[in-house]
């Protein structure tokens, strides 16, 4: 997630791609524990559903696409639910550029620490764009995850859910099943819509590509032999790794140092 460097490269296998900075972005799954955050990820990048529950430190995905000829990364952070390191998480809102906040609807408590995070992350963005003077948004959606389950599990109403992102134009909520894969098409859809992100990363929208192409994937005249109509393909990372923690700091203190902003940045600080 180097910001100084003009051309992103993901190497693996024989291929290796290269993705303009510029099309380059992160997401950022929050939420408490036990949510479902890692198996809407899942959903995502390959449209499948474990019910085995394993616990998340912190995983790291990559997905890269071709779309009408131009290439685009997508990093997916799946955070831990436990949030055993604050610094770690304050560090993950400030380079992540969409989130996405996962309760479950028969957990209210769930549900407050949404409410949290979502002041967390608007804090700290807000610290950020003071600091780099940017003006874009922060596209956010507010998910609301079992809605498989019966009505009389259900500890948190719609409205409540809709209340939260009411008076916010980039921020939407949506009551989704992984389990059922209900709606967390269309909340991809959306999210990517609000981040002016093409909507052909939504996992419906594009033709799922193996590593086996990476090296024909990055020319613009790419095309499959058995779809003639479809220009927008997406290939997951085998081997991609997070970057460090050294290199996001350096990334955010790019940012600001860019903007010629002091060096002194007390709020902004990861402690």
């Amino acid at each position: 997630f180097q910001d100084q460097a003009m051309m992103k490269t993901m190497s693996g296998g024989n291929c290796n791609l290269n993705v303009p900075a510029k099309n380059s972005y992160r997401m950022v799954v929050l939420g408490a524990s036990r949510v479902g955050k890692s198996s809407i990820v899942s959903r995502f990048l390959n449209g499948r559903f474990d019910d085995q529950y394993t616990p998340t430190i912190e995983d790291f995905h990559r997905k890269v696409y071709n779309i009408r000829g131009d290439m685009y990364q997508l990093d997916i952070l799946d955070t831990s639910g436990n949030h055993p390191f604050p610094a770690m998480r304050r560090l993950s809102i400030l380079t992540g550029d969409v989130f996405i906040l996962v309760f479950s609807l028969d957990n209210r408590e769930s549900f407050d620490e949404v409410k949290r995070l979502q002041k967390q992350i608007l804090e700290v963005k807000s610290c950020l764009k003071n600091k780099t003077k940017e003006t874009a948004d922060l596209p956010m959606v507010i998910c609301g995850n079992k809605n498989d389950h019966s009505e009389i599990f259900r500890k948190v109403r719609s409205d409540e859910g809709e209340n939260l992102v009411s008076s916010d134009e980039n921020c939407a909520y949506f009551e989704v099943s992984a389990k059922k894969n209900t709606n967390v098409d269309e909340m991809f859809y959306v999210l990517f819509s609000m981040a002016k992100l093409p909507h052909e990363m939504s996992p419906s929208l594009h033709r799922k590509i193996s590593i086996q192409y990476g090296d024909t994937f990055q020319q613009k005249s790419f095309r499959m032999r058995r779809v003639k109509d479809m220009d927008a393909y997406g290939m997951i990372s085998p081997f991609a790794r997070r970057p460090s923690v050294n290199s996001d700091l350096k990334y955010i203190k790019s940012k600001v140092l860019r903007e010629g902003q002091s060096r002194e940045r007390e709020k902004c600080t990861i402690q």
